[in-house]
Parts: structure tokens; C-alpha cells; sequence
């Protein structure tokens, strides 16, 4: 059984482990590889959530080091990259002399808001029918960037259980071909069980279009701290069977190999 969770977060970030202890626990729970993928934002704001640029070289440094020096299983080093519309030259500057295994774009940020993940309070009196489809335009043209080998939870927008009036299903149709064509993988990210969306991202109503236009998936837990490693796993596994899926990725400096889906 081959095991790997890319999505987790140390000190560096918003983590509440340093990057020694998801290893550990990685190991404890019988992982075959573990990713830190700490929060990068290329515009540095007032955020206390992410790294700034400057940060960069010392995270690099840290976790390069792990990776090398660990022998019991396979550490990868990976980033959050926060995708900001117009700033796509800047992030490729910003991450060009880095040898990372993979990226992971993610969308915080939408039309001007703060983080849309920081409070339900940010949505009253704002159109969510309007924020829904904007949330859906911002992360399609993350994936057509080029910039990212990983889609973090691609309808984050969810997170407080609010639902656009519309029916989203050409939504998410749109972005699996999207997918598809970019040959972009999205993450089953099991945080979201945490959150008072209580369930995954995507919307599990939605994980058959995404199997049947052949879309590459990984499970990752977007761990704040070391115990969250794994968390419901055997739970997406199933889940991800049951649509259609048998294999997700992995990464090795950034390339791509697929492998079964634990059973």
C-alpha cells in the first residue's frame, strides 16, 4: 500500500508542527512519502497566515535538508502558491531556483476580499451567486497558468456551507475539461471535515465528472498539525473507488508518476 500526503503545513506558515513531526508521524502511520507545502504569497500583505518571498531560501534550505537526510520514508518539498490574477511572471521569478517536487495553486483572494476562508462574517450583504462563479473563474485560470503541478481545494468557496442559487454542475464540468486539457492534477482534500463545511473538497456530488473525463487526482489532508496527517484517508480512498478512480499521483521533482489507490 502506497500512501503519500503532499498538502500539510509547518511553522514556516500557519502550522502548529515543525516539519520533523509529520515526519514522524508519517512514518507512525505508514505513509510511503509526506510533502510540506507551507503557505507562499507573492503579494506580502498584512496576512500572518503565509510566507513572504523573503522567507523562501531558509524554508527551502530546512526542508531540502530533510529530504536528503531522512531515510524511512520520502520527503518531498512543495508550496502552497497563492495564484494572483496578473502576477504570473512575478511567481515564476519568485520560484525559479527552486527544485521543488511539486506546487500547489491555490485561490484565497477574490475580487478584492480578504482570504475567503477567514470568516462567514466577509459574505454578508455580497453576492454569492457572483463570488461563486468568480471563485470558479480565479482557479481555471490558475490551472491554465502553467504554473502548478497540484489544484488545492479548487471550490474552497464552500467552506461555510453556503450554496449558490444556481445549479453549479456546468461549473465543475467547465473545470474538469479545463483539467483535463491542462493535465492538472486536483487534490481530494480531506480538511474541509474540519471546517464547518464538514465534508471534502470538491463536492463529492461532482467527483464523477471529474473520474469520467479522466482527471489525475492525489488525497491530501492540508494538515495544520502533525496529528491531521492521514486524517480520513481510508474514507477518501473509498470514495474516490467508488466513482471510478484507481490510481493518484505522485511527484518527484515535479514529474509525475501514478500509482494505485490503497485498498
Amino acid at each position: 500500500m502506497y500512501k503519500t500526503d503532499y498538502h500539510t503545513h509547518t511553522f514556516h506558515s500557519d502550522g502548529r508542527s515543525n516539519a520533523e513531526e509529520y515526519i514522524e508521524t508519517a512514518i507512525k502511520r505508514g505513509f510511503s512519502e509526506i510533502g510540506i507545502s507551507d503557505h507562499i504569497l507573492i503579494c506580502k500583505t498584512d496576512e500572518t497566515w503565509c510566507m513572504a518571498p523573503s522567507d523562501l531560501d531558509n524554508y527551502y534550505e530546512n526542508i531540502s535538508l530533510l529530504r536528503e537526510s531522512t531515510k524511512q520514508i520520502s520527503v518531498k518539498v512543495g508550496l502552497e502558491v497563492d495564484y494572483i490574477e496578473g502576477k504570473e511572471r512575478d511567481i515564476v521569478k519568485m520560484l525559479e531556483k527552486y527544485d521543488l517536487d511539486y506546487r500547489i495553486g491555490s485561490v484565497h483572494f477574490i475580487k478584492g476580499m480578504i482570504s475567503i476562508d477567514s470568516s462567514p462574517e466577509i459574505y454578508v450583504g455580497k453576492d454569492f451567486d457572483f463570488l461563486f462563479r468568480s471563485y470558479f473563474d480565479a482557479v481555471t485560470k490558475a490551472v491554465k497558468s502553467g504554473l502548478f503541478d497540484i489544484i488545492g481545494h479548487f471550490d474552497l468557496i464552500r467552506i461555510f456551507c453556503q450554496q449558490p442559487s444556481f445549479d453549479p454542475s456546468p461549473l465543475y464540468r467547465d473545470f474538469s475539461k479545463c483539467l483535463k486539457k491542462n493535465d492538472v492534477v486536483f487534490e481530494l482534500n480531506t480538511n474541509g471535515r474540519n471546517k464547518p463545511l464538514k465534508d471534502f473538497y470538491p463536492d463529492r456530488r461532482f467527483l464523477g465528472i471529474l473520474a469520467d473525463d479522466k482527471n489525475k487526482v492525489c488525497v491530501n489532508s492540508d494538515a495544520h498539525f502533525a496529528g491531521l496527517v492521514g486524517q480520513h484517508f481510508e474514507e477518501a480512498y473509498r470514495l474516490l473507488r467508488s466513482v471510478g478512480f484507481t490510481e493518484m499521483a505522485t511527484f518527484t521533482k515535479r514529474k509525475r508518476e501514478m500509482v494505485p489507490i490503497p485498498r
